[in-house]
């Protein structure tokens, strides 16, 4: 016995190590790289993502958002806008307003093509823009193009001014100003033959206002949408403005409701706001400092939240010490790629996403693990053929849950405890009618076993390789039951489960079928008939067992909708809707946490009618659990020295801030 546990307490740690680490693996091929390997399970139960915006929201690079460029005057239109900004840039050493310009119009070499520079004057910071003056090779036209601020550049127009234009003009930059977006003019003038400047005698035209943005990428908007569909709620933490924060915001459908957290705890301290709420209902935050993110992430944690916090300065160390996952994105310093948890080699939220799909797969392989060993283990201790079959977990073809996972060992051992129970109940009157009625005997002729004459007892060893082959079939086939939430058909194992089990079980009844008399292991071959009607028997026990598994997932949700016979193909239709929804409602009907915590607290929500029930059900699985507590020690070990090392983390990154 002593020898049967120690090899239990062996398999427990060394299969999540194995799962954690092939885990580790498969997310460094999603492009991120796990540091710390219990970040893995707690990535897994994220339920907030605290998301910088330059960089992983946004491409980190300038663009002039060409629907929104305003023209004045009907002789030019977007494009030529931007061909005349264009040659006002310089080309051998641009900034980056010159860079975004240039990127805009497309090839740099052909900007210049059709003209001949006469003059050059690049960007001062006094007169705040660029002028150039070039010949038009087409007609031999000398023309005088600037680019700058939009005041300085109204100055310098007296062509087809008006008191209305100057009025318009500064309506449209206070407008971009309002949805954070950047103004550059842009105004042509005719110039002398000799392509000389002369500002005094300058009569530029005022042309257009081109709008400058850093641009969300491609996948933002959908990548949200699949976060609030795993039940994450994604956080936008910018130190840009407020106006920047709020467009980015409309623009990658996350919502503009951004709050400036100063000002948010200035408000709190006079009017007692409740800033806790505020902040769990807040889209995103703006002009947020390194010590503001500290603080946003503690006030979540305190509200119950497993928070993920991406940063990629020295100053964010701290805030990514504190947060559950810290995760130094692409071009994170060294300082921050050492107090993060997982390092990101790619840039966008794609990534992460990705990270967190992952992670759930691998804690559905160890919570699959978790179930099925305890259950095992109360029906028997292990068996050298179950470690093969239980290895596999940790490749099995497993689908991420649709909420934050967490580890629940009252219920893993309510599972495992019923499990066991039932599978010793097949066991033991699978024995009862061998040796208590003559039903196989006269159905299919096979042998009948007589108790000892001295203890009454039974000591055949045809009926132990019998008992060996049922124990060994039905337990193994437990694993395709615990490892989905739906029927056991629903998701199709790996295969390396599928033949792990096969290759097993075909083992195990050649050795019940074909094994000599064997005084030392009390077995002897049982024949092919004793086979067939073992393996019946296993089949008609083996199907109840998702039953018995749905009543179990509604006792504990206290809910019927809990129930989800084809849980995988539901989900994918349901994605495939909630897509479609988003993709058709307006662009200012944006999906929030709230909504979706509502609609899944309205599913598991119940009446209290089965309480009495359910807390004798607790109190008989407590017991369970603490009788079992031995052989899933090291899960405890597991959590406590990861909680530990938190805490340890959380001390030295307040040290830190003081």
């Amino acid at each position: 016995m002593k020898k049967e546990k120690a090899i239990a307490l062996l398999i427990l740690p060394t299969v999540l190590s194995v799962t954690l680490a092939i885990g580790a693996k498969e997310l460094s091929e999603k492009k991120a790289i796990v540091t710390r390997i219990e970040a893995i399970e707690e990535l897994a139960g994220v339920t907030i993502l605290c998301s910088d915006k330059t960089g992983t929201l946004t491409e980190n690079k300038l663009v002039i958002d060409k629907p929104t460029i305003i023209q004045y005057g009907d002789d030019v239109n977007a494009d030529q806008i931007i061909q005349y900004a264009a040659y006002a840039c310089n080309l051998e050493n641009p900034d980056p307003i010159d860079e975004c310009v240039t990127t805009t119009f497309g090839n740099a070499d052909e900007i210049r093509k059709q003209i001949e520079i006469l003059n050059f004057v690049p960007f001062d910071p006094e007169n705040k823009r660029t002028e150039i003056t070039y010949r038009q090779l087409s007609d031999n036209q000398v023309y005088r193009v600037t680019k700058g601020s939009a005041d300085i550049i109204l100055n310098l127009c007296t062509q087809n001014k008006t008191d209305e234009q100057e009025k318009k003009l500064k309506a449209d930059v206070d407008e971009f100003a309002k949805r954070g977006l950047r103004s550059l003019a842009v105004a042509i003038d005719t110039a002398p033959k000799d392509g000389g400047s002369d500002e005094q005698s300058s009569s530029y035209k005022l042309i257009g206002l081109l709008p400058i943005m850093d641009p969300p990428r491609e996948d933002t908007a959908e990548t949200i949408r699949q976060a609030l569909d795993l039940g994450v709620k994604v956080t936008m933490i910018t130190g840009d403005q407020l106006e920047i924060a709020k467009e980015t915001g409309r623009r990658i459908g996350l919502g503009d409701s951004m709050l400036i957290y100063s000002t948010l705890e200035e408000e709190s301290s006079k009017n007692s706001t409740d800033i806790d709420e505020a902040i769990l209902q807040a889209d995103g935050f703006a002009a947020v400092t390194p010590e503001h993110k500290y603080d946003i992430v503690k006030r979540l944690q305190d509200l119950g939240h497993l928070v993920a916090m991406t940063g990629d300065g020295v100053n964010d160390a701290p805030a990514l010490s504190k947060s559950n996952v810290g995760i130094a994105v692409a071009s994170a310093s060294d300082a921050a790629r050492s107090a993060a948890a997982i390092v990101l080699t790619e840039p966008g939220l794609g990534v992460i996403i990705d990270a967190i799909n992952g992670s759930r797969q691998i804690f559905q392989r160890m919570k699959t693990y978790s179930v099925y060993t305890c259950a095992v283990t109360i029906r028997i201790l292990v068996a050298i053929l179950n470690d093969g079959t239980i290895m596999t977990i940790s490749k099995d073809r497993v689908i991420a849950s649709a909420k934050p996972n967490h580890w629940n060992m009252f219920e893993i051992f309510s599972y495992a405890i019923v499990y066991g129970i039932y599978l010793a109940l097949s066991t033991l009157v699978f024995f009862a009618v061998i040796v208590e009625t003559n039903f196989f005997q006269t159905t299919f002729g096979v042998e009948t076993f007589d108790k000892l004459p001295e203890n009454g007892g039974y000591n055949s060893q045809i009926l132990n390789s019998i008992i060996y082959l049922q124990v060994s079939t039905i337990s193994q086939a437990l694993i395709f039951v615990t490892r989905t939430p739906g029927f056991f058909f629903s998701q199709r194992p790996s295969l390396l489960v599928i033949g792990a089990f096969v290759i097993t079980q075909t083992a195990a009844t050649f050795i019940a079928v074909y094994v000599n008399s064997n005084e030392r292991i009390g077995i002897t071959g049982c024949g092919w008939t004793w086979a067939g009607i073992v393996w019946i028997w296993n089949i008609i026990w083996f199907i109840p067992l998702d039953l018995i598994k749905f009543c179990l997932q509604a006792i504990f949700a206290k809910s019927i909708h809990a129930i989800q016979p084809f849980n995988n193909r539901c989900r994918a239709f349901c994605r495939r809707s909630h897509r479609q929804v988003q993709e058709s409602s307006s662009d200012n009907n944006y999906p929030t946490l709230e909504n979706l915590l509502k609609q899944t607290s309205n599913l598991e929500r119940s009446t209290d009618e089965n309480d009495f029930l359910l807390t004798k059900f607790d109190e008989f699985s407590m017991t369970g659990a603490n009788f079992y507590s031995f052989y899933t020690e090291p899960l405890d070990k597991l959590k406590l020295s990861s909680m530990a090392h938190l805490r340890n983390r959380k001390g030295s990154a307040a040290k830190s801030m003081k």
